[in-house]
């Protein structure tokens, strides 16, 4: 009798433990910085961030001047997480790329990229659904852009598009899925992630004041919950100065707090003390959520 009350009450004690551990479980958080490739000054800055800071994963523009670049600064770190960043714009006024395929319905006169996905009430006519764009021609680039990013950087991960150009149509979307399946490329989106907290950066009155906000942020993570976190780094150097387009003129001092965000020491020292675990696309089983959808 006393024995088996014994084992009765070890084995509630294992399952309150469980059910303890299960309960304590922390965050989980993806810290995606987007656009190495874009600028020198972009991709020095997303490498310092993974090195000294708390970026997990980056997402590559395969057609950007700075993209050789960033091929070489990645070969130098083969455990960094790396992504696909399907792009059909080019938005800054002062440096321009173009599409690697022959796709007239997505470029302008001088053959770049229109600058927007959705209308700009400040810039006219500058907006590929203001123009009559083809889902051909959407598929054509987007397959040269994965072709490309998966022979250069072979590890390349996951898909994800810039300014939103996978959501822009449903026909996109279709498109876009059937293409994530064929190269056994997972979307960003296919992960269930729930979003960071809209700590909104931009709207903080100062440097610190962001710091705060993001500080807020973290403590705010619900346990067993996977979040993601998406900016853009850059340096505060001269290349930045003169970025920007018509409704964005402060890059350089937008793009280098978020730098100096990413690798603050309240912040890490945040992460280290609520315990939450930074992961990476690559590092989630992918397979297993695909099941249970």
């Amino acid at each position: 009798m006393i024995k088996d009350l014994t084992l009765y009450i070890i084995f509630i004690l294992s399952i309150l433990a469980m059910k303890r551990s299960f309960a304590q479980e922390p965050p989980k958080l993806i810290i995606r910085s987007d656009d190495i490739g874009l600028f020198s000054a972009a991709n020095h800055a997303i490498i310092e961030t993974y090195k000294n800071g708390i970026t997990t994963s980056v997402e590559l523009m395969i057609n950007c001047p700075w993209a050789p670049e960033a091929i070489k600064l990645l070969e130098e770190f083969p455990d960094l997480d790396v992504g696909v960043h399907l792009m059909i714009t080019s938005e800054w006024e002062n440096v321009k790329w173009r599409p690697l395929t022959e796709v007239p319905s997505l470029v302008d006169d001088n053959g770049y990229f229109y600058s927007f996905i959705y209308p700009n009430q400040n810039v006219p006519n500058a907006a590929i659904l203001e123009h009559n764009w083809k889902l051909d021609d959407i598929e054509k680039e987007f397959r040269a852009q994965i072709e490309m990013a998966k022979k250069l950087v072979p590890r390349i991960s996951h898909i994800s598009t810039h300014m939103g150009c996978g959501n822009m149509h449903q026909d996109v979307k279709n498109m876009l899925a059937k293409l994530s399946i064929e190269y056994n490329l997972p979307q960003d989106y296919d992960y269930g992630l729930k979003m960071f907290p809209n700590i909104q950066l931009n709207k903080q009155k100062d440097f610190d004041a962001k710091v705060s906000a993001f500080l807020n942020g973290l403590d705010s993570l619900k346990s067993g919950e996977v979040y993601i976190f998406v900016e853009h780094p850059a340096q505060d150097v001269s290349e930045m100065e003169h970025v920007g387009h018509e409704g964005y003129r402060n890059v350089r001092q937008d793009r280098s707090e978020v730098t100096k965000l990413l690798t603050h020491p309240k912040i890490k020292e945040k992460i280290l003390k609520r315990g939450i675990e930074l992961i990476d696309f690559k590092s989630i089983d992918y397979k297993s959520i695909k099941e249970k959808s």
